[in-house]
């Protein structure tokens, strides 16, 4: 009863933050307001159902509470490929192409490379996590090195053109990438929640989710697949958010105080879009634009993860 209260709360307050997005400050242009807004909102429920889905996910079969799918190098893969299509094509010629093609693109080529690598890693380094996330790191600081090195010989007007796809925008999203990531982030997100009664399961541990008969390697590899796809749709449709995924999973951990997924699914997911909805009307009427939410979140994340470390530090245990 008490999960099912904080559920409920958590969906008014994600309605109530919804509204007040949507018609503070509209001077009586309330349809051009909402036709403005309404992508941004559309996007901020996308992305924050991504995030919670895809980190939950990740956080089970990589038996950590403090891991994200960022730490194998996601967000700078997404980087190197942005980089390195302008450094061979040029922006002009990127603009002359479909959009639509350019953006499943980018998704597939994140998601053969992301599986790939982390299905690798996990196999071989699930008993050592500091060997998994260390791999994981030398692995983004790889795609940020051959990036950085490709941005410093850019044309100027190139590298401008770069850094405006490079952080997370939700200002810019295209109508018809909703459309698109919509449908695959349902579909997605309904695999997982299908998978979510295995993954409970899992939480027991690798080994004696084997022996109740849970097929380890098939449910590990479906579940990475599903969340590098996540994680790739959302990056390609607004950039990378490394912190948002972090911030709501231990949240909802938090808040539930139960192993089940579909629970944290639905608590994750409403503390992310309240969260993206409140950093959003920070950043346009408390800020008045002089920040981006990009750097909300990575403020937000940073000082909430070194929070949950001092507070472990001191003795303290978080539910598991």
């Amino acid at each position: 009863m008490t999960r099912k209260l904080t559920h409920i709360t958590l969906g008014l307050a994600a309605l109530a933050a919804c509204a007040l997005f949507m018609t503070y400050q509209t001077y009586g242009n309330l349809d051009f307001t909402i036709a403005l807004r309404g992508k941004k909102m559309v996007a901020f429920i996308l992305v924050g159902i991504a995030c919670s889905f895809s980190t939950i996910s990740f956080q089970t079969l990589s038996q950590n509470k403090l891991l994200t799918p960022n730490i194998l190098g996601i967000d700078s893969f997404y980087v190197l490929i942005q980089t390195l299509s302008i450094f061979v094509f040029g922006s002009q010629s990127l603009s002359r192409a479909t959009s639509i093609w350019d953006f499943l693109l980018t998704i597939a080529l994140m998601m053969s490379l992301s599986t790939y690598l982390s299905f690798t890693l996990l196999k071989k380094f699930k008993q050592n996590l500091f060997l998994f996330l260390m791999i994981g790191m030398i692995l983004g600081t790889f795609f940020n090195n051959v990036s950085s090195f490709m941005q410093v010989i850019l044309d100027p007007n190139e590298y401008d053109h770069l850094q405006g796809k490079l952080f997370a925008s939700f200002s810019n999203v295209k109508p018809d990438h909703l459309t698109i990531a919509a449908i695959l982030i349902a579909l997605i997100c309904l695999f997982l929640w299908r998978l979510a009664p295995q993954l409970d399961v899992l939480h027991l541990g690798n080994d004696h989710a084997i022996n109740l008969g849970i097929d380890l390697k098939r449910l590990q590899l479906m579940t990475l697949f599903a969340i590098t796809a996540l994680v790739g749709i959302s990056t390609a449709l607004v950039g990378p958010t490394s912190f948002l995924g972090f911030i709501v999973a231990n949240i909802a951990y938090q808040l539930m105080k139960t192993y089940r997924h579909k629970s944290l699914f639905l608590a994750g997911s409403l503390i992310a879009i309240l969260l993206l909805i409140l950093g959003e009307f920070l950043v346009e009427h408390i800020f008045s634009f002089n920040t981006t939410l990009n750097v909300i979140i990575e403020f937000t994340g940073g000082c909430y993860f070194i929070g949950q470390i001092l507070y472990e530090r001191n003795g303290n245990k978080r539910w598991k």
